[in-house]
This record gives C-alpha cells, structure tokens and sequence, in this order.
C-alpha cells in the first residue's frame, strides 16, 4: 500500500510539474513564469530546478527519511519537480492538441511513479551511491539554495524602494531584518517566512496610502488575477493532490517537515498536528505570495493537509478533507486577488514586485553557487562561477542569468569527480 500511495502521488506530482500547476520548491516556483511564458528554455529550467533542488534531496531529505518508515516530503516532491521540468512540452497548450506536450507529460507522469517507488524501496541505496562518489556533492549542492531561501524576504521592501523611494525601502528592508532576528530569537519555526510576512505587509500598508481613483474602473485586476486564473483552472489536479496527500499522511507514509516526522515517528500524534499548524501558517506569505504572483501553485499546498490528513479518523475522511483544504487553500487566491484590485498601490506594484523577485534571485543563486563551488572545489569553485557569469554577460546572456549559478555548479560537481577518479584531484 506505501508503493502504490507513494508512487500515485510521485506521479500526480511529476505531472503537475511538468505542467507547471505545482512546484514544490519554494525557490524554483518563483521561475514558472519565465518558463511559462517563453523567456526561459525548458533546458534552462531544468537545469535550474536540477540546480535547486537535487542537493535538498540528497543533504536533506533522504537523510530525514532514513530516520524513520516515513518519508519526508521534500525526498519526494523535491525530486517530482526535477522529473517534471525534465520532459518536454508547452503548459500554455493543451495536452490533447499538442502531440509532444502530451508525450511529455506522459513520460514525467510514468517517471515521477518510478521514482516514488523506487524511493520507498531504496532509500538507502541511493544515499550509499552519493556517499560512494571521491567528492562529496550532496551537501555542497544543497548550499546552493540557501541564499535564496534566506535573502526571499528583502523582495517586498526593493519593491517599496522601486515604488516609494529609496528612504521608505531602507525602513521597509530594516523592519523585515529586525522581524527576522526577533522571530529566530524567540524560536519560531520559520523565521524567514515571518520577515517575508512583516516585508509584504509593509508593502500593502505604503500601498494602502495611495487613494484610489473614484473615475478609474471598478475591475483593476491587473496585478495576479489573470495568473490567478490558471490555478483556478487546474483545481482538478490540485484536489487530487490534496487527497493523495491527505491519505499519505493520514497513514504515516509520508509528512510535512522533520520535527512533524520525527514525532509522528515517536507516537507523538498532538504535538505532530501542532507542527503542522505551526509549519502551515508561517509559510502562508511565501507559498502564497509566490503562487499568487506566478500562477504555479504549492504541490502540498500550504500545509494544512497535513494537519487535516493527521486529525482524520480514517482513509476516507482523509482523502475527503485533503481534497477539500488543499482546493480551498489554491481558490483563496483568487478572493486575495479580488482584495488587491480595490487597492491601486497594490494594483501598480505588479512590474516592481515582479522585477524585485527576479533581481533578488539572480544575486542569491550566483552567491549560493560560488558557496557550493567552493565546497565542491575550493578557490577554482569561485574562479569557474565568476569566470561563466561575467562570460555570459559578455556573449550578451545566451543563458538567462538566473540559470548561470545553477549550471555551473553541476558543471563543476562532474568535473570534480572526474578529475577524482583519473587522480587528478584529491578532495580536501
């Protein structure tokens, strides 16, 4: 029964995926759009979501999984989003009127099921293989990541400082960073979605100040409503999901996060669900905001199907309130969007939200790459990122430049070891 749950919902997953409806990665959704609508190559984007989320799987989640029978998410779920981005096809098109989009979500459907299985099955295997490797990429991989999550918050007050000159930015961007030490300080569990929270609310409060046009229209939804839309679309799959997970919880195959797991594995159950609250409601600002702003919704949602799939009383109910959450939770943004059209600040903030998300990911990959090049290859890590990015800016960006720290890390990762195994390095 864990295969088959396992691999339907790895499956499930990998479609979505593929189709850009859901992306687990809270680092790789921000970037549907310029897949989406053709500013980014597939190839480009798998390599970056390869990029993002490869060392995660291998650093973190697997690791967490091996600590008990259950599975942390991110082992699968990080992975569906690497399977996904890597077969072919346009989400713009539909699937029964575009032969290669369809062939292409078949293949990641069918590998997205293998992977799950093969997760459940070997586990350990696979974290014998990496260990096995003459330098160690795994966790040198999953570094490349941690910019983005850390630095995220800052994209609301550069927008403020786009929009409300650069004095209000600079309070905007202090306040964020004083919400954030605060909240480490006092032990909540996801300080950065704290300051990306305190970041966007001071966003809306400037642009709550602009009075709105009494000529202009009554309808301004120009800011998400039409990504919006697209989510709204594909509630079907979303539902699906959500039922899927909810059973998968329910029944202990898989959970949220590890603290959640390691007391689901203890017997824990309340202090299980009150992870899952807790977990749930400081990621709201960050799976929200970048679902909102992309049109790609969370493949777990925003958490609370865990909390559901765990309080059920069996598989049913489970999959019943799964379904139920997780759609609830994706058509909230449409009644957000409704809310943001009354506002007009909010309303001309969309290109310098946008233009914020983008600059603040291109710096934090590029650091989070020469991060994880230097452990992969210490000094000539850096000289390899530095030496592609400024090369690529050169050639007049042949590869979008949030695709540079991503790729060069998995270039320098091949290198490393082929160079360890001909001896011509050793690893320090």
């Amino acid at each position: 029964m864990k295969v088959l749950l396992v691999g339907l919902a790895g499956a499930l997953a990998s479609l979505m995926a593929n189709r850009s409806i859901a992306v687990f990665n809270d680092a790789v959704r921000p970037l549907t759009p310029e897949f989406v609508e053709g500013r980014m190559k597939r190839r480009e984007f798998f390599l970056t979501t390869f990029g993002l989320s490869f060392g995660l799987v291998i650093g973190f989640g697997i690791p967490f999984s091996l600590t008990s029978p259950i599975i942390l998410v991110h082992s699968l779920f990080l992975g569906t989003d690497i399977l996904g981005a890597a077969f072919p096809g346009d989400p713009q098109k539909k699937l029964l009127e575009d032969r290669k989009s369809l062939l292409g979500a078949a293949g990641a459907t069918l590998a997205g099921g293998i992977y799950g299985i093969l997760l459940v099955v070997g586990l350990g295997k696979v974290v014998d293989l990496f260990e096995s490797l003459p330098v160690e990429t795994g966790d040198s991989m999953s570094s490349l990541g941690d910019p983005v999550l850390f630095t995220f918050a800052a994209f609301p007050a550069i927008a403020v400082a786009y929009q409300y000159t650069i004095k209000k930015g600079i309070i905007a961007i202090s306040v964020t960073i004083i919400s954030r030490i605060l909240a480490e300080l006092q032990t909540v569990v996801d300080p950065d979605g704290i300051a990306l929270f305190v970041g966007i609310f001071m966003l809306f409060i400037f642009a709550l100040t602009e009075k709105r046009d009494s000529n202009g229209p009554d309808n301004v939804a120009a800011l998400f409503t039409e990504r919006t839309k697209r989510i709204r679309s594909n509630i079907f799959w979303i539902a699906g999901m959500g039922a899927l997970y909810g059973i998968t919880t329910h029944m202990a195959f898989l959970m949220e996060g590890p603290q959640s797991l390691l007391a689901l594995s203890e017997g824990k159950i309340d202090s299980a669900i009150s992870m899952t609250i807790a977990r749930a409601l400081s990621f709201v600002p960050l799976k929200g905001m970048t679902s909102l702003s992309t049109g790609t919704f969370v493949t777990d949602g925003f958490g609370f199907t865990a909390t559901v799939g765990l309080l059920s009383s069996g598989v049913i109910m489970a999959a019943i309130l799964g379904a139920i959450v997780m759609s609830l939770e994706a058509l909230s943004l449409s009644w957000v969007a409704k809310v943001f059209d009354k506002f007009p600040g909010i309303r001309n903030a969309a290109d310098n939200l946008r233009n914020a998300m983008t600059q603040v990911l291109e710096i934090a990959l590029i650091v989070g790459a020469m991060i994880a090049a230097n452990n992969l290859m210490p000094g000539i890590g850096f000289l390899i990122v530095i030496s592609f990015y400024l090369l690529n800016e050169t050639a007049g960006r042949p590869v979008v430049r949030m695709a540079v720290g991503p790729i060069s890390v998995i270039a320098i990762a091949i290198i490393a070891n082929v160079l360890a195994w001909t001896g011509l390095y050793i690893p320090s």
